[in-house]
């Protein structure tokens, strides 16, 4: 069957997977899952039950979540170097814990009333600005994040990355090789057309993007 990636909406890192699904190339759907409503609905919760995206209904028709078990099922896709899955795993879980996680607080402050809004914020600057940091020690002068040349890594990093814009915590100047990687991404067809995805304006798909389903319609055929 055709693979189909569940997406979150607005800003969910599941961004990360359609800029993957693009570079692969390979035919896939995409689900839309509006946030914080659909992801947490029970039916959403037939195809996660966690009640998050990302989701991959992959070709034999077996469910994946979480972005690292994602992205490593594409990895595999097209790479036959065990040691090379080894370094796309940790960076992948680099991203997923320490970066991805130092905006957790950031969230939080943004999406609930809190009598400790501003401890939590100064509290995910100070995590952000050190994950950036990190991140720029692990980047060096490679043109990737992995070395020579772009990986589910670096899909995994914009989808991240972005949502600097959001909390307007650092200035990236500050991280020149990010600054370089987080330019050279967003200018890449694959970033553009997940741009284009998220906000539902017309978007040119260089890979093998076969069109949107309806959450209903994945139930009821799996149902079938």
């Amino acid at each position: 069957m055709t693979p189909i990636l569940f997406y979150g909406v607005p800003s969910g890192c599941s961004f990360g997977s359609i800029v993957a699904l693009e570079w692969l190339g390979v035919p896939y759907q995409l689900c839309r899952i509006e946030m914080p409503g659909v992801v947490s609905s029970a039916a959403f919760g037939r195809i996660n039950p966690v009640g998050e995206t990302p989701a991959l209904i992959t070709a034999a028709g077996d469910v994946l979540a979480q972005s690292v078990a994602i992205l490593n099922h594409l990895a595999a896709a097209e790479r036959a170097s065990g040691r090379e899955l080894d370094r796309a795993t940790e960076m992948l879980a680099f991203l997923n814990t320490t970066f991805f996680g130092s905006f957790s607080p950031l969230w939080f402050a943004l999406e609930h009333a809190s009598d400790d809004k501003d401890a939590l914020t100064r509290y995910g600057r100070t995590k952000v600005r050190a994950a950036h940091a990190k991140l720029e020690a692990m980047l060096g002068d490679q043109p990737w994040l992995l070395g020579a040349r772009r990986s589910v890594a670096d899909a995994y990093f914009i989808g991240i990355a972005r949502w600097t814009a959001y909390h307007d915590v650092i200035d990236r100047r500050d991280y020149p090789g990010l600054q370089r990687l987080y330019d050279k991404l967003e200018a890449d067809p694959a970033v553009i057309f997940a741009h284009a995805i998220e906000a539902e304006a017309p978007a040119t798909s260089a890979g093998g993007f076969a069109g949107h389903v309806r959450l209903d319609d994945v139930l009821a055929r799996r149902a079938a």
